[in-house]
C-alpha cells in the first residue's frame, strides 16, 4: 500500500497526538498553515504549553533519516520539540518514535549539513548548497563524522516524558539533553 506525503504526515500527526493524550496530556493539532507547529500541548490546567512539529516516515531509502530543510538549523526554543515518526516496511510494524528538544535537531541539521559540504561530491568537486537537509539515525553510515553515529538517537526513543515534567518542558535544551544523558555536541 502505497501512502502519499499529507496521508502519512496526518497519520504522524494523529499517533503523536495520541501518545501525548496518553501521558495525559491536552494535545490539538495547530491551524494548517502555522508555520514551524503541527500540535499544541497543555497540562490540564494551562500551566505550561509547548509546540511539537512532527516529522513521519516509512521503511524505504537507505540512510533511515527524515527529510529537514534549511530552516531547521535555526529553529530552536525550550518550548519546541521535535517528533520524528518511523511507521516501518507495514502497517503491521509497530511504530517508533523520537521525541527530541529543537536545540538538538537544530545543532545536529547544522553539522550535518556543514559536513556534507565539506566532503567533496562525484569526481572530487564540491557539493552544491541547497535547502535540503536530513535527519538521520546514524550519520556514520552516510560518511559524515559529526558524533551521531549508531545509537546516538536511542536516548529520545519513545521519550514522551520529556513533555510531561514541567521544568523539562520549561528548560533549555542543555538540560534537557542532560535528563537524557545525551551530549549536544560532539
Amino acid at each position: 500500500m502505497i501512502l502519499k506525503s499529507s496521508v502519512l504526515g496526518a497519520a504522524g500527526e494523529h499517533y503523536a497526538m495520541c501518545q501525548l493524550l496518553r501521558q495525559g496530556l491536552i494535545a490539538a493539532l495547530a491551524p494548517a498553515g502555522v508555520p514551524n507547529c503541527d500540535i499544541v500541548v497543555t497540562d490540564g490546567i494551562g500551566a505550561r504549553l509547548c509546540a511539537i512539529q512532527v516529522k513521519t516516515r516509512v521503511a524505504k531509502g537507505s540512510d533511515g533519516g527524515w527529510h529537514m530543510s534549511k530552516k531547521h538549523e535555526s529553529l530552536s526554543s525550550p518550548t519546541l520539540f521535535y517528533v520524528f515518526i518511523d511507521f516501518g516496511k507495514t502497517v503491521t510494524t509497530p511504530p517508533v518514535s523520537y521525541v527530541v528538544p529543537s536545540g538538538i535537531v537544530a545543532d545536529v541539521v547544522h553539522r550535518e549539513h556543514a559536513a556534507w559540504l565539506a566532503q567533496p561530491a562525484k569526481r572530487g568537486k564540491p557539493h552544491a548548497d541547497s535547502e535540503f537537509r536530513r535527519f538521520m539515525p546514524d550519520y556514520e553510515k552516510m560518511g559524515l563524522m559529526i558524533g551521531c553515529g549508531p545509537g546516538w538517537l536511542e536516548p529520545y526513543r519513545e521519550a514522551w516524558a520529556v513533555l510531561t515534567d514541567a521544568s523539562a518542558a520549561t528548560a533549555d535544551t542543555d538540560a534537557v539533553s542532560a535528563a537524557l544523558g545525551q551530549a549536544t555536541t560532539a
